[in-house]
């Protein structure tokens, strides 16, 4: 994996079955404070429907926040607000409204990434078939995370046009 995916791939989760990015993590990447990200969202709310960007639950915000096993210590560390999760269509609509040579250029490592493990997931097919099998081996409750690598593994990639001459 290329040197710029690697740290963009990490804080990729999946989350009400689609890939996103938090707005914390997104920030930092832009390298602008969480709350300057979120002021220009509101100031653009037209641009981001649901499917776009949808801010997590409080039962989704407690459930993410218990999987990180060491949280630090200290005030203002942690939002105590549940924070926003942008899907791939979210972050290309941030880079219209984060004007900035640093935004345009994270935007373009985050959008090679998203493509990056899309390939990856359609292009292991092995892992499909081990999925497969070990989803027969396993009982309900490992169910919803077989039905998200399934996704992952079926999203659809759309072709792309040739270029060059006909003969």
């Amino acid at each position: 994996m290329d040197q710029v995916i690697s740290p963009i791939a990490s804080k990729i989760i999946i989350i009400r079955n689609e890939q996103v990015l938090l707005d914390s993590d997104l920030a930092a990447l832009y390298q602008v404070e969480t709350r300057v990200l979120k002021q220009a969202v509101r100031r653009n709310t037209d641009r981001f429907p649901e499917d776009f960007m949808f801010k997590l639950s409080r039962e989704e915000w407690k459930s993410l926040r218990s999987q990180i096993v060491i949280l630090e210590k200290g005030r203002g560390k942690y939002s105590k607000y549940p924070p926003y999760a942008f899907t791939e269509q979210g972050v290309a609509m941030l880079s219209g409204v984060l004007k900035s040579p640093r935004a345009a250029e994270v935007n373009i490592a985050i959008m090679r990434t998203f493509v990056y493990l899309r390939k990856w997931m359609s292009g292991n097919r092995s892992l499909a078939r081990k999925v497969d099998r070990l989803e027969k081996k396993y009982d309900e409750q490992f169910q919803s995370v077989f039905n998200v690598i399934k996704k992952l593994i079926q999203q659809e990639q759309k072709p792309r046009t040739k270029i060059g001459f006909k003969k």
